[in-house]
């Protein structure tokens, strides 16, 4: 069994002007994947790396934690 399987991943939105930003995070290894949802329903997926301050520069940033199931939906254009 890998680690992998046993990371729960945290997941953050912010919206700003009629699009959604979400991060998801590897809250062990300090990586994820940024989704951009443009309000025309276009997606915009790109891995990103973090440090340690993450957390800290996400609420300032003005980011709520939300639910894997959110972030997800949109992922697999489920939800627009």
């Amino acid at each position: 069994m890998s680690i992998h399987s046993n990371i729960v991943h945290q997941y953050f939105k912010k919206e700003i002007e009629g699009s959604k930003i979400f991060i998801k995070l590897n809250p062990v290894h300090l990586n994820g994947h940024e989704l951009i949802v443009y309000a025309n329903g276009q997606l915009e997926a790109t891995d990103r790396e973090f440090d340690e301050t993450i957390l800290d520069d996400l609420e300032v940033d003005g980011f709520n934690e939300v639910s894997g199931m959110e972030y997800n939906l949109y992922l697999s254009g489920l939800a627009k």
